[in-house]
């Protein structure tokens, strides 16, 4: 098969499976906003970013900032992609229609693989404060309760997994909204019982940037991963009853949601505790501060927000990989039992999306002080692969959708090419930056070896279906 012909057979085959997969379509507009914020507000936020802050300091607002910008940019050339063809493959359908059936492959099971690691991850995080808690109880036996409940939560209609989520995802976002009022009001020194603190905390014991361009670089790597998973809300537009609508309002109102919340986040925190206090990364960012102002019972009332972050964010992964899972399988790069449909939902594609979460039992009980550093080295870059194929496949697809059908662009990319070429840029430049970080220079490897696999395994079925049809003719002749 030819170049030319390659993309034209890539996109009859994404057409064929884009919209409605045969999934059922139960999730309602509101139901999208929150799956979108669900899925990115989890253990990133909550959790990862105190070790962001022991490594750059103040500058933290800096790093999360410029990781948001290449985020924004990301999503809305998604957003364009997925309001013109939806569909519950995403990205991976606009990487197959792009450049052909190896680059979806490469793709979708690239972001798979991260979502049901993300699972673990998630659970364990749970599980730690519930030991908390309920000291002499097993972590392990937490994170198992925490997997039987979301798996069974998505073997279940999709209108019931939108809701549960719903719920779920406006209590944190609520939380960190009251979080950032708290914030704001003890920044100006109105807050009863506080004292305004300036910028002692942003320019004392060691300045803005205590150490240097090394801490701000560790910092932006650290804030790039919090804030994935924020694609899952495209995927979960193909089961929505207006997707095309649905898609194009959940991207444009998530972006600056975010944003704010992470980058507004950061700078009320780092205003309010000292930078280098061990409670930032032992408590975690958010219970530090309103430990720190003295508000009473707000670190174990946050602790519960942080709970509820993480398993909503394990509810919305597992969704995302099943479905996934689903639209590949669909499309004939995986084991077509896996994806059938019971009643609309795709429950072998869950059961399978679930195997990583249970086998973090087994890590949380053989090694539970290194289970989350292991499942976090395994997924190392794999979102940086994921938005590097959102970007190159919306530079294809842009002008092929102007040429064939404009009407399709609800839409648009800003300023494009260039701002395309710019968040690629500067995705090379994370990668860059992971490279020269020791810390990060396994992570960066492990993603480079599973995408070379994936790629070569995704390049090899193309080849072999593409000789199918020569095959079956000189039989019959």
């Amino acid at each position: 098969m030819s170049r030319t012909t390659a993309p034209a057979q890539a996109d009859r085959e994404a057409g064929a499976a884009a919209p409605a997969e045969g999934l059922s379509h139960g999730l309602k507009q509101r139901h999208l906003s929150m799956i979108a914020l669900g899925g990115v507000i989890g253990a990133g936020l909550f959790v990862g970013s105190g070790a962001g802050i022991a490594a750059a300091g103040p500058s933290i607002v800096v790093a999360y900032a410029i990781s948001g910008v290449l985020v924004m940019l990301v999503m809305r050339m998604l957003g364009e992609m997925s309001a013109a063809n939806p569909a519950s493959g995403s990205f991976s359908v606009h990487a197959e229609r792009a450049f052909g059936p190896w680059a979806g492959f490469t793709a979708g099971w690239a972001f798979w693989f991260l979502l049901c690691v993300a699972v673990g991850l998630e659970g364990i995080g749970a599980a730690n404060i519930m030991t908390g808690w309920f000291p002499g109880t097993p972590a392990w036996a937490w994170v198992a309760l925490f997997m039987v409940v979301f798996c069974g939560t998505n073997l279940a209609a999709v209108k019931n997994f939108g809701e549960f989520e719903f719920w779920f995802a406006a209590l944190k976002v609520g939380a960190i909204v009251l979080f950032l009022g708290i914030g704001v009001l003890a920044i100006l020194g109105v807050l009863p019982g506080t004292d305004a603190p300036g910028t002692t905390n942003l320019t004392g014991d060691g300045g803005f940037f205590p150490h240097g361009s090394e801490g701000l670089i560790v910092g932006l790597l650290a804030s790039v991963f919090a804030y994935g998973g924020l694609e899952t809300v495209t995927i979960a537009a193909a089961e929505s009853e207006h997707p095309v609508q649905g898609v194009a309002k959940a991207v444009r109102t998530a972006m600056w949601r975010i944003a704010l919340f992470y980058i507004g986040s950061m700078a009320v925190i780092v205003t309010l505790v000292p930078w280098d206090d061990a409670a930032v990364v032992e408590k975690g960012p958010y219970v530090a501060a309103l430990d720190h102002l003295g508000i009473p019972a707000a670190g174990q009332i946050m602790n519960v927000v942080v709970l509820i972050a993480l398993l909503s964010a394990m509810n919305a992964n597992i969704y995302g990989a099943s479905r996934m899972a689903c639209s590949l399988i669909g499309r004939g790069q995986g084991p077509k039992a896996v994806g059938r449909l019971y009643g609309g939902v795709p429950r072998p594609a869950v059961l399978l999306s679930s195997v990583v979460g249970f086998g973090a039992v087994l890590l949380s009980y053989w090694s539970p002080d290194k289970a989350f550093i292991w499942l976090l080295n395994t997924i190392g870059a794999i979102i940086l692969v994921v938005w590097f194929f959102i970007a190159a496949s919306q530079l294809v697809l842009r002008r092929r959708t102007e040429r064939e059908e404009p009407e399709k662009l609800v839409v648009r990319m800003w300023a494009f090419p260039v701002l395309t070429w710019v968040a690629l840029a500067g995705m090379a430049a994370v990668f860059f930056l992971m490279a020269r970080e020791e810390g990060t220079r396994v992570q960066l490897y492990a993603t480079g070896a599973l995408t070379l696999g994936l790629a070569v395994v995704g390049f090899a079925l193309q080849k072999a279906r593409e000789k199918a049809p020569e095959k079956a003719r000189e039989n019959a002749a």
